[in-house]
């Protein structure tokens, strides 16, 4: 029975942890860049798309895809970056936590 009260108390007390991880992270900003900085985007701890820069060189009538694509890589690398730092805290908030293999967190 104190192993279930130990277990308990250590779930409440990990559950405020994420919370506080979870507004910590919302105030984080990530940016991503593409094309060797001409489209540079940032990101919220949130995914919220908070800036987007686009070098003037790229305003060209025929290369409108080409902006796109720039705009979509720089998204998805400040995205990947916003995902790393998330999965980071997360690795430090469960450290030393008798957690099953794959177990995932947050739930």
């Amino acid at each position: 029975m104190k192993d279930l009260m130990g277990l308990m108390s250590k779930a409440k007390e990990m559950q405020s942890k994420f919370q506080i991880m979870q507004e910590e992270m919302a105030n984080i900003e990530a940016t991503g860049q593409s094309g060797g900085g001409l489209v540079s985007v940032t990101l919220s701890g949130k995914s919220e798309m908070k800036a987007l820069k686009i070098d003037p060189s790229l305003f060209k009538e025929d290369e409108v895809e080409i902006l796109e694509d720039l705009i979509l890589a720089a998204h998805n690398d400040a995205r990947a970056k916003v995902e790393a730092m998330t999965q980071e805290k997360t690795r430090e908030l469960t450290a030393g936590l008798p957690l099953p293999p794959g177990m995932k967190l947050p739930f």
